[in-house]
């Protein structure tokens, strides 16, 4: 029986990952902040030669992109530092490495979808601590998988489909913006996709979202049409809304490694909402 240890197994994509890697046979080891600190090498070090697993996937991370911008050092110490930790951790056990990063590492600017050879360029500093964690993969480990997704929701945590169902039961009218667009993915599906990859040696970097794509205004549409839900929807643009981070506005990640590594396509947005509402319903 394979071991893998995942990282930050509390929150939305790690907890996902832990129920199906169990749902696959695996012996799963899940850690949650409280268990193992990242950002102490030491800690790391010892945690991963006691389980020595076959398999590391590395959720944790620091995620509130706009706090990345107040507290970017502790930004940079979680996901740049501590994605090092466990990249080393990983290579002198001799264990596959699999790090989870974002669109965010793109500037928004392009008129194409951005596959997996498209020049980096962040505009807000979690999108620059994302990148430092993947430059240490590669730095620090030969046998990788970087996976960037994108607009990740899940049964556990806070995402954008838990809080335009929270939001429509308290308000009548939602203000949505209509000018960023980009790619749903529905955590199981990205989780799936993350088992077929971690048994082949096809190391590399690969995008990994649902497939389609569309505007945050279309996403909370397609969210109120599915879950029967009529509030009143604006579509309004970014300047209405500003934030302290950036946003890259274009975000469509092209899946280009999945195809010529020849693995399963991945569904479609709609479907993979609908399926998250299936998990939702099945759990009341």
């Amino acid at each position: 029986m394979k071991k893998v240890l995942v990282t930050g197994a509390e929150g939305q994509l790690g907890s996902d990952l832990v129920l199906s890697l169990k749902m696959e046979g695996y012996k799963v080891y899940g850690l949650g902040k409280s268990q193992l600190n990242i950002s102490n090498l030491d800690e790391v070090n010892k945690i991963v030669a006691q389980i020595v697993p076959d398999i590391i996937i590395h959720c944790a991370a620091f995620t509130h992109v706009d706090l990345a911008e107040i507290n970017v050092d502790q930004a940079f110490l979680v996901n740049g530092i501590g994605t090092r930790n466990i990249a080393i951790a990983a290579d002198h056990i001799n264990a596959k490495l699999i790090y989870i990063s974002t669109d965010y590492v793109f500037d928004g600017q392009s008129s194409t979808p951005y596959h997996e050879f498209s020049p980096v360029s962040p505009i807000n500093q979690y999108g620059h601590s994302k990148l430092a964690g993947e430059n240490f993969v590669r730095d620090f480990h030969s046998r990788f998988f970087i996976i960037r997704t994108s607009w990740v929701y899940g049964k556990q945590g806070n995402n954008f489909v838990k809080t335009m169902l929270m939001l429509a039961k308290e308000k009548d009218e939602l203000r949505v913006v209509n000018d960023q667009i980009g790619c749903p993915t529905y955590t199981m599906d990205l989780a799936q996709c993350i088992n077929q990859l971690m048994e082949t040696s096809k190391y590399g970097t690969y995008h990994v979202s649902n497939s389609g794509y569309c505007t945050w205004f279309e996403f909370a549409k397609e969210i109120f049409q599915q879950s029967n839900l009529s509030p009143h929807l604006i579509p309004c643009s970014t300047e209405e809304f500003p934030r302290p981070a950036p946003r890259p506005k274009y975000s469509i990640m092209d899946h280009l490694s999945l195809r010529i590594n020849d693995f399963d396509p991945m569904p479609h947005w709609k479907n993979g909402l609908e399926r998250f509402f299936q998990q939702i319903h099945r759990s009341k």
